[in-house]
């Protein structure tokens, strides 16, 4: 129906005769010569049609935004003034000889050239439509050019694609299953998978050195701008190569993709232990572009008079921590400080102390602050040499248990980096490394940083005697402060495996339930193998500059879990739920309104 695309004419098609399909973007008539901009998925082309035209003059006249023509005309060059150089087929234009209206549309319930105010439910509502917009067009072609990047990469380094179940059993990976009932088997339940990581375990097993799947995962969590119930993930595992080798082949594939497609060349990507990322930058997926550092300050406070510190300093699970920004004096107001108090709140901190640096020379008079008063001079001096303030900083403070004090000061440090513009590089990836095999739960006990098929980088006797001190042989790849994509070297020895179940609490019985055909696997010659997945959707939204993933997926989720444009999930009639052997029950009258027919699985 067509012989090209709109946005594919240029100035080597003038004076030849073109077939076009697509959507009226905009329609003009300016005194008797109409002009109609015409849209399809790879750009917009201005075509022209004046009275000589005569039918298909009429007819342009009757057409309106959005209908959808099919017409033919000769491309020709646009008069130097009329040039638009902010559209690829800016230099020419289309004169129409012929027209045809293939269909008509209704009137948008949003315009699709200016969408800045229209909220994000009226836009997922009508998705279809939204996905016009040029800006998704964009979005969603640039997600096809990576899935091919990263396909032809893999394929090239010898690893097949290989499929696994959606439909499979629960298994324990940090988040809530969702769950499909099974007709066949009475009171029973499939569960869709949070990853294929059981899976592809077992492809190592059965020979497959090298596999991947652009893979489909569902998790039943809470949802923020970068989560998604479903959502994508790059999902990769090999056999007989190390740790290092991994990473090495892995960080290939990314930086091939940001060569070819943004022409951003990265040198190799720095590695950082986890203890580090923690201790300078309060999170274990530090964004390496803000050029601002924690500085531990807890052994110069021990003894000083002032609880607030003293008391954090001498417990071995808190920690005192200072956050210098220079220039702070001038960037940053009262109001502004009060503000960033409140913020941290949000993270458990019960405040934030400051110092005003006016004069490091007068540790007396040149220091402005609430708390000076109970720091002696001294330990003012030794503080201002550890942060190594200059006249002007601004010094924040933290003295808390340990995880408060580095997920507040950490989030203030991004806060201060994006408020404050002070971003040194557009890009900045980086490697986490040496993370920790374990965290203590709130009973004490021990779960798994990962998940419990990581390995340690210690032998079992040594896991078992010290399971705090142990390290895992896991990676996470950061870029901008974002975790992109991490994994680990699996266990594939079964006495090691059973160390980390010991060390759980898992029992035999437990094993056997939840994962008893991996450790019938691992019992029949597992190789050494291991892998990492990557966050498509992360990776995108990243890429393009976009503020949420739901811009880089075509039918995305409300941050309710919610389809509004299909109006998913919806309720099934009473003949099916019979089939599943499910029967809803009303919830309890306490927690329902009056005459509210509310129900619950």
């Amino acid at each position: 129906m067509r012989s090209q695309y709109c946005g594919a004419l240029n100035a080597s098609f003038i004076d030849q005769e073109v077939t076009l399909c697509g959507w009226v973007d905009r329609r003009r008539d300016h005194g008797g010569v109409i002009f109609i901009d015409l849209r399809d998925r790879e750009g917009i082309v201005q075509v022209v049609f004046d009275p000589d035209a005569k039918e298909n003059f009429a007819l342009a006249d009757k057409v309106r935004g959005e209908y959808v023509l099919q017409l033919t005309g000769k491309v020709r060059a646009r008069a130097p003034s009329t040039v638009n150089p902010n559209m690829s087929t800016g230099e020419i234009e289309v004169y129409g000889t012929a027209l045809t209206i293939l269909n008509e549309a209704e009137t948008m319930p949003f315009p699709l050239d200016s969408y800045s105010n229209v909220g994000e439910e009226t836009r997922l509502k009508y998705r279809f439509l939204d996905l016009r917009r040029t800006e998704m067009q964009k979005n969603l072609r640039f997600r096809s050019k990576v899935t091919s990047v990263i396909r032809n990469y893999l394929d090239r380094n010898g690893f097949l694609d290989v499929e696994t179940p959606i439909l499979t059993r629960a298994t324990p990976e940090g988040a809530r299953d969702y769950l499909v009932p099974s007709r066949t088997h009475d009171g029973k339940f499939f569960a869709l998978p949070q990853s294929p990581q059981l899976f592809k375990q077992l492809l190592m097993v059965a020979g497959y050195d090298r596999y991947y799947q652009i893979a489909k995962c569902f998790r039943d969590e809470d949802l923020r701008a970068d989560r998604q119930p479903e959502f994508t993930q790059i999902d990769i595992e090999t056999s007989f190569m190390s740790q290092d080798q991994i990473m090495q082949i892995t960080e290939g594939m990314f930086r091939e993709l940001f060569k070819d497609l943004l022409g951003v060349e990265f040198a190799e990507i720095n590695h950082m232990p986890f203890s580090e990322a923690i201790a300078k930058y309060g999170s274990d997926k530090p964004d390496m572009r803000i050029p601002l550092e924690l500085v531990d300050i807890k052994d110069l406070v021990t003894e000083v008079d002032f609880k607030v510190f003293a008391g954090p300093a001498n417990d071995p699970k808190s920690r005192v921590t200072a956050l210098k920004v220079p220039g702070g004096n001038e960037k940053l107001t009262r109001k502004q400080i009060d503000d960033y108090t409140k913020f941290v709140g949000i993270y458990g901190a019960k405040g934030l102390a400051y110092i005003k640096v006016n004069d490091k020379s007068d540790l007396e008079e040149g220091l402005q602050s609430p708390i000076v008063k109970n720091l002696p001079v001294p330990v003012r001096a030794a503080i201002l040499d550890r942060v190594g303030a200059e006249n002007g900083d601004l010094i924040f403070f933290g003295a808390d248990k340990h995880k408060v004090v580095t997920e507040a000061l950490g989030a203030l440090r991004c806060k201060l980096g994006a408020d404050l513009d002070l971003y040194t590089t557009q890009w900045a990836p980086l490697w986490v490394v040496d993370f920790p095999m374990f965290e203590e739960d709130d009973k004490g006990g021990w779960t798994s940083i990962h998940h419990p098929f990581t390995s340690p980088s210690c032998t079992p006797d040594e896991l078992v005697a010290s399971p705090g001190d142990a390290l895992s042989r896991a990676y996470d790849l950061v870029l901008n402060g974002t975790e992109l994509g991490g994994g680990s070297v699996r266990i594939h020895s079964s006495t090691m495996q059973q160390a980390v179940f010991k060390i759980l609490g898992i029992s035999p019985e437990e094993q056997r339930e939840k994962f008893g055909f991996l450790l019938d696997a691992l019992a029949y010659g597992a190789p050494p193998h291991g892998g990492l997945a990557f966050g498509l959707d992360r990776l995108i939204m990243l890429m393009v500059g976009a503020s949420s993933i739901r811009d880089v997926i075509a039918f995305p989720k409300t941050q309710s879990a919610a389809c509004v444009m299909t109006d998913a999930p919806g309720t099934v009639d009473e003949l099916q739920l019979r089939d599943l052997h499910i029967r809803l029950r009303k919830k309890e009258k306490a927690v329902v309104a009056e005459d509210t027919p509310e129900y619950g699985m």
